[in-house]
């Protein structure tokens, strides 16, 4: 989910830079350097976002199949 998140965030981030960039008249020079930094910030922080809600996604199916397969077993007995 990291990667999918950072390639999401990374360039929408890009876009928005650029968006601004061409509303506000902004210099091509500046905006494609707040650009970039902007894909790269949010792209790490997507990454970082991606890999938390993946552990927890896979901690919480988890630990619901332990306990489900822990109620079938006493009910086997």
């Amino acid at each position: 989910m990291g990667r999918a998140y950072a390639g999401i965030l990374g360039p929408l981030a890009c876009a928005i830079v650029i968006a601004r960039g061409v509303v506000s008249g902004s210099g091509v020079e500046a905006t494609l350097l707040a650009a970039c930094g902007g894909l790269f910030a949010f792209a790490a922080l997507g990454y970082v976002v991606g890999q938390v809600a993946d552990y927890l996604i896979r901690d919480s199916v988890r630990s619901q199949f332990q306990s489900a397969m822990a109620d079938w077993e006493k009910q086997q007995q």
